[in-house]
């Protein structure tokens, strides 16, 4: 396959959002509070980002998803991307308590611990058997590999790995729970209830001794 050609099966729009900027200053509405450009619209041929501003005047009624942040790397939601798109394959992970994949491919940490998963594109280790770190290597590796696909046509493994993974993590808690309640109780063992009342019968009036002989 060319290498300029896009993937099979790949929306027009997804190429855009991959090499679009975001979290730069606005034109028109650069004086306003929070008027930063991450924004992208996926009907619009409009390739560049625009604000929460540019959205309400001007993509009213166009399908928009919202760019965050995570440590200078560009994230989506993945309730809003799984809507247009299929993620199946790519890591995710869970910022802020809510679950988000990578746009782009970031560059590699440190060496340290590997692992026994990696992306297929750049290398990276992941956490979870994926087969890629972002949706920019899923890209790639499906226009190296000639497979794969990200129309959402068919049944999307990816929920339903999402959901053995967060199964699996509640069974995780219950047992981290259990062991911390196990622990407790070995460090402050309940007290000793109270001996039982005596039975014993006191003996009634004051002893008398006997009197002295003369």
């Amino acid at each position: 396959m060319d290498a300029t050609m896009p993937p099979p099966d790949v929306p027009p729009w997804l190429e855009k959002l991959l090499a679009t900027a975001f979290f730069t200053a606005c034109h028109g509405h650069g004086a306003a509070a929070r008027s930063e450009c991450n924004m992208f619209c996926l009907d619009c041929s409009v390739d560049d980002s625009f604000c929460p501003y540019c959205r309400s005047s001007k993509h009213t009624d166009h399908r928009v998803i919202q760019i965050r942040r995570s440590s200078y790397h560009d994230v989506v939601r993945v309730s809003e991307i799984q809507k247009v798109l299929d993620i199946n394959g790519v890591q995710t992970y869970v910022i802020n308590s809510a679950r988000v994949l990578f746009l782009n491919q970031r560059p590699q940490p440190k060496v340290g611990k590997t692992s026994s998963h990696v992306c297929e594109t750049c290398g990276r280790s992941l956490l979870d058997p994926f087969r890629f770190c972002s949706l920019g290597c899923k890209f790639v590796g499906m226009r190296n590999i000639e497979e794969g696909s990200f129309t959402l046509e068919g049944k999307n493994v990816e929920v339903v790995t999402e959901r053995r993974l967060v199964s699996s993590s509640k069974e995780e808690e219950e047992e981290e729970e259990s062991r911390d309640a196990a622990s407790q109780q070995d460090i402050y063992p309940p007290p000793t209830p109270p001996p039982p009342p005596s039975r014993s019968r006191r003996r009634k009036g004051i002893p008398q001794r006997a009197p002295f002989s003369s």
